[in-house]
């Protein structure tokens, strides 16, 4: 990818000197420079905000009451986890954190329960069913509330950027949905081909 930005700027820099134009792309550089560091610092405030309500949420036990009442759900979608696992928990604060838009947040929360799934796995040199099903639901990216967007949103002097949010909801949810129906259907396709694996 870095290599991919480096052509891309080295061509600018070329299509624009040899059309006279050398100056344009250096301020339209310096310009983006600019707007990314105000969009970053615009950024810090809501994701420390949503970042505090999530550890608020787990200390004062949230997270639990989120876990028990999703329970039914990851029950029939990860039959593989015991119901004690704290992989449980893991996989509500990530869909919490994915629902809000703090994908950053809901990032190394993700691997976290990668890694409690991990332990349940019976063949530790392939991913289980339960991973296969919870990298798929993070992939499809349900989002109630795109916060982070809404940020970006702002910070570029959108005059409604809650508009987004409508559009949003009904994009990745037919999304989720879609990423478990496959999960499923591969699920029951792709059988394992041993009970179990060596460490």
């Amino acid at each position: 990818m870095n290599y991919i930005f480096y052509f891309l700027i080295v061509i600018s820099i070329i299509a624009g000197a040899l059309n006279g134009k050398l100056s344009d792309v250096v301020n339209a550089i310096l310009q983006g420079a600019e707007l990314s560091v105000k969009v970053a610092f615009s950024l810090i405030g809501i994701m420390a905000f949503w970042l505090g309500m999530m550890k608020i949420a787990k200390e004062c036990g949230l997270i639990d009451i989120i876990a028990k009442i999703i329970k039914p759900l990851t029950k029939r979608l990860f039959k593989e986890i015991p119901s004690d696992s704290p992989a449980v928990g893991d996989i509500a604060m990530s869909i919490s954190a994915n629902a809000f838009g703090l994908t950053n947040a809901a990032t190394p929360i993700g691997i976290k329960a990668m890694e409690e799934l991990q332990r349940n796995n019976k063949d530790k040199h392939s991913a289980s069913n339960a991973m296969c099903m919870f990298l798929a639901m993070n992939t499809a990216g349900f989002q109630l509330v795109p916060a982070t967007v809404i940020a970006v949103l702002i910070s570029i002097g959108y005059k409604n950027p809650t508009s987004i949010i409508a559009p949003t909801l009904l994009v990745t949810s037919i999304a989720f949905v879609s990423a478990v129906i496959l999960a499923k259907v591969f699920e029951k396709i792709w059988k394992p081909q041993n009970d179990g694996g060596q460490d």
